[in-house]
């Protein structure tokens, strides 16, 4: 991959009037150097607010004629008076119009001439004011955009594309939906910077995977890498619809009228079998990481159960192999924007990192430690690099204990075996709740109490050989931190916090379109244990990840299970759990059979990443004399409801 070339903006003072703005904000030594942070020196109030659509070169709704996307604009008024050019933030979304953004569930609305007045979120009252313009993009298909949704393929990637390309003239735009005049963005430089959460920064991702010029950073909050993975995990279904639901959910009314022909290709693209078919080639941006130019700003919830963490784990692997600049925030939410639960920090790491990337101030950001990750509510640590230095996948394998279905988990092969038999009614809550006891549903294998903390950090695997009693047969494995802690509670409505009465202001306000958005707090929760990291697979993609077949009941079969990355600090005191078992009752659908599995330990293992590998194993589990705690269940937080989840539903 080519070298990044960094660069730098030199503001050039075209009136007294700023001039006289920018010394009452810079310190002294900022004011005769290099800027180091963009100010809010210009006029909100009197922000242009235009709406232009470009021209994707498609036309996915069939009707003869290239689709345009609707682009709204907000940009300062001075620096174009002034003859300088600024950089672009943008956010493509499908929900403008059908569902919201944020966690008020803000809609763009638009004045008679239609312009935009208010712009969901706070990018541009906050933006704006310091020198940038905000874009809002109308995905193919949604709100006042031609085409059809296609949930991630072409369509929704060319959607936003094309308008990177007209920013950089590159691509044609027109200043309505079906005339010929043409509307040009002389006011850009071109340097655009891509955010969103969900299924907006998915877009993020699939834009930055074409390598496109000008994308020169993206900012994508808890978002899908692969679709595939979105809706399957090796074959087992996470989920009781495919994407033609999700297409159908967003289409504006003009779409849903002319989308016919895409939405049967949806169907057809995406059988509930599970097997892999082009569709999802096509909507996998990992495979195109080494095409990514733009530096990542990658932030997901830990324990969000939406858009699972396989999705970051795999592309920030994918990232690191081809040398791309990156930074990474971990929180212990659900699908949750940093917005509502680091409000401050967030805001401001933001503003530095866009300043950074798209300003090119020299403002240390790069030189800070790449990874922010929240170890309890609020409590935030940081590593100079993610995963941190010394971090090596050690080996562990359940052995026989005392009890059926209640054994060991160390660094040394086990022998015998253990059964279970699936039982869809269960959940990983119920399993973890019943660790210590010989139960039916599940095969269980503990540390004994750790003698000093022990880091996960990353993505672990799981490799299980079992023999079923049936033609198919669902697998789930989940890591399990057995002790008492205060926790976010991920799985209550708000996924780890609470939204107050209250209000706090970012940026600048108009009467239309305020500033000032819902605070909000932790969600807290006493637990017993904490699952950390899941996986799940249909035994019948044992050979492919890619297409299940028929098992034969009394065969063994060996398949490794991905599971979910995330970094997790067991404590000293607690114990570490590996749980095998099958179906998971909130995240997949129940199968036709209830096989029982017999699991050959010898044959099983765990790959799990520790900060010390195998050496920090080995001290944490010799030698403890704690005393084993106590667990007392959930203590409140509830079994997550995923079914007919939306990327970004919500907030």
């Amino acid at each position: 991959m080519p070298k990044r070339t960094r660069y730098t903006i030199w503001r050039q003072l075209a009136t007294a009037t700023v001039a006289a703005l920018l010394a009452a904000f810079l310190t002294p030594s900022a004011a005769h150097g290099a800027p180091r942070e963009s100010r809010p020196v210009y006029s909100y109030e009197n922000a242009v607010r235009e709406s232009v659509w470009v021209d994707t070169g498609l036309d996915g709704d069939g009707d003869g004629r290239n689709d345009r996307v609707a682009v709204d604009i907000v940009r300062p008024r001075e620096p174009a008076a002034q003859g300088r050019k600024i950089p672009v933030i943008m956010d493509a979304s499908p929900y403008y119009s059908c569902c919201g953004r944020g966690n008020e569930n803000q809609l763009k609305t638009y004045d008679a001439a239609g312009h935009v007045v208010q712009m969901p979120l706070f990018y541009d009252n906050y933006f704006v004011p310091r020198g940038y313009a905000f874009v809002g993009v109308d995905l193919a298909g949604t709100n006042r955009s031609d085409g059809c949704v296609d949930v991630g393929g072409r369509s929704d990637i060319q959607s936003a594309k094309a308008v990177i390309d007209w920013l950089n003239g590159r691509a044609k735009g027109y200043t309505t939906r079906t005339g010929s005049t043409r509307a040009k963005a002389t006011w850009t430089n071109g340097n655009t910077g891509m955010i969103g959460k969900s299924w907006d920064g998915t877009i993020a991702n699939g834009v930055a995977a074409t390598g496109v010029k000008g994308l020169k950073t993206i900012v994508p909050i808890s978002a899908i890498s692969s679709w595939y993975d979105y809706y399957f995990a090796k074959g087992a279904p996470l989920y009781d619809s495919g994407p033609d639901w999700l297409s159908d959910y967003v289409d504006s009314p003009a779409a849903r009228a002319k989308c016919a022909a895409v939405q049967h290709k949806l169907v057809d693209g995406a059988p509930r079998t599970g097997d892999w078919t082009p569709l999802w080639t096509e909507r996998d941006y990992v495979k195109d990481a080494s095409k990514v130019r733009a530096s990542v700003f990658l932030v997901h919830g830990m324990q969000d159960l939406n858009v699972r963490t396989k999705h970051f784990g795999q592309w920030w692997n994918a990232l690191a192999k081809n040398g791309v600049h990156r930074k990474i925030w971990l929180s212990q939410t659900g699908h949750v924007d940093p917005f509502d639960y680091r409000r401050g920090a967030w805001v401001d790491t933001l503003h530095r990192w866009f300043d950074h990337e798209l300003l090119g101030y020299d403002n240390g950001i790069d030189r800070e430690p790449m990874a922010d990750i929240e170890r309890h509510p609020d409590q935030w640590a940081t590593s100079a690099l993610w995963p941190p230095r010394g971090t090596a996948t050690t080996t562990l394998r359940p052995g026989q204990g005392s009890q059926a279905g209640v054994g060991a988990l160390g660094l040394h092969s086990g022998t015998g075996t253990e059964t279970f038999t699936d039982d869809p009614r269960l959940s990983e809550t119920d399993w973890a709740a019943h660790i210590d006891e010989s139960t039916p549903g599940k095969a269980g294998f503990v540390t004994r109490p750790l003698s000093r903390d022990l880091r996960v950090s990353g993505s672990s695997t799981v490799t299980v050989t079992v023999t079923p009693t049936t033609s198919t047969a669902h697998l789930s494995a989940v890591l399990v931190d057995l002790g008492p802690d205060t926790i976010r509670d991920y799985a209550d409505s708000g996924e780890g916090i609470t939204t107050l009465t209250g209000r706090t202001c970012w940026g600048a306000s108009t009467a239309g379109d305020s500033a000032c958005f819902k605070a909000t707090e932790a969600k807290k929760a006493d637990v017993g244990f904490t699952v950390f990291s899941r996986g799940w697979a249909d035994l019948g993609n044992y050979a492919s990840d890619r297409k299940g077949v028929p098992l034969t009941p009394g065969r063994a079969y060996r398949i490794t299970l991905d599971l979910a990355a995330t970094d997790h600090v067991v404590p000293k005191g607690h114990r570490l759990a590996l749980i095998v078992a099958g179906t998971d009752k909130d995240l997949i659908d129940p199968p036709s059979t209830t096989p029982t599995l017999t699991v050959d330990l010898a044959r099983t293992s765990a790959r799990v990443p520790l900060l010390g590998g195998a050496a920090a194993f080995a001290r944490a589990v010799s030698g403890s004399s704690s005393a084993v705690p106590a667990l007392t269940g959930l203590d409140g937080v509830r079994h997550p409801d995923t079914l007919h989840r939306v990327p970004g539903d919500g907030r």
